[in-house]
């Protein structure tokens, strides 16, 4: 099956770089090469953009799609940026580009495992080589654990019910397709509340799929390692898909910006950490009415962008 993937605020996102022709560019989410295609058809023949990706299926489509010297591609996870552009010679950059969401192709492919609208093996991983997977989260994590990670990672107020019904039907067998969590998902929710906020399984696999990938642990990381690389001048644009991505981008640039960790009683700064940022976006940029009418998967999505001093 093709990758098939539409950027989100595709336009925005790489016109916040203010693209330099001969410039050093990283797509550290590379996914459909959507932004990377943009990014390129700016760039003149001394231009570089390196994608990073940890989908093997992304990696690869980007290869056929765009066969482009100025092209490098790198395996690794985001929050290995500065390791994973050091490996291919380059040390500093003009701009990073993150895309924070689950790719559509990842979404669509049902053997993926990603969706509760397709029958599949629990699986969710980006990278299918890594060792943990939906199924494993689902059948071998205590109640306990389960409770914590729907909460904390989908939000989800029935959290209590839905880890006991999972605990209680995995003693019979395991839980082993998306459709059988799904159902069980929802048969765990009071019939008044299951269709507030969409699908009533959305929250929970979300959750596991946060899980699944350590999606939350990489952002603070990247972020560290994205200003690290960036030049002066450079610019980090970050898009982000729910509020739990949303706080770690906000709250990591203002860090940036901001790094002064003395009381606010003292006249001067002691601790000597200095701005490392400036933060564009006071506001995120979101999707044009144009794209929401077009991409259904654009409603959420919020765009921040620092540029480094």
């Amino acid at each position: 099956m093709e990758f098939s993937h539409i950027s989100v605020l595709l336009h925005e996102t790489v016109d916040s770089l203010n693209i330099k022709p001969n410039g050093v560019y990283v797509d550290c989410t590379l996914g459909g090469a959507g932004h990377t295609s943009l990014i390129l058809s700016k760039l003149g023949e001394d231009g570089v953009v390196v994608g990073i990706d940890r989908d093997d299926d992304a990696l690869e489509n980007a290869r056929e799609k765009i066969k482009d010297k100025r092209l490098i591609t790198v395996k690794d996870n985001f929050e290995n940026l500065k390791n994973a552009i050091e490996s291919v010679g380059i040390y500093q950059v003009d701009g990073i580009i993150m895309d924070l969401g689950v790719s559509s192709h990842q979404l669509d492919v049902a053997e993926r495992g990603f969706s509760y609208m397709k029958d599949a093996p629990l699986d969710m991983r980006m990278d299918r080589t890594a060792p943990l997977t939906a199924y494993d989260v689902v059948n071998g994590y205590s109640e306990q654990e389960l409770v914590r990670i729907f909460k904390d990672y989908g939000e989800e107020r029935f959290a209590s019910k839905i880890a006991s019904k999972i605990c209680a039907v995995r003693t019979e067998k395991p839980i082993e397709n998306t459709l059988e969590l799904a159902d069980l998902i929802s048969s765990s929710i009071p019939a008044k509340f299951r269709n507030d906020g969409g699908h009533p399984a959305k929250r929970v696999f979300q959750a596991i799929r946060i899980e699944v990938n350590g999606e939350l642990d990489c952002i603070p990381k990247a972020i560290e390692s994205g200003a690290e690389v960036l030049k002066s001048g450079g610019r980090m644009s970050i898009i982000s898909f729910h509020s739990l991505e949303d706080r770690l981008v906000k709250t990591n640039f203002q860090k940036l910006e901001n790094p002064c960790t003395c009381p606010s009683d003292f006249p001067i700064c002691v601790c000597g950490k200095k701005q490392v940022v400036k933060i564009i976006t006071k506001k995120p940029i979101l999707p044009s009415d144009e794209e929401l009418k077009m991409n259904n998967r654009s409603h959420s999505a919020k765009l921040r962008v620092c540029e480094k001093i």
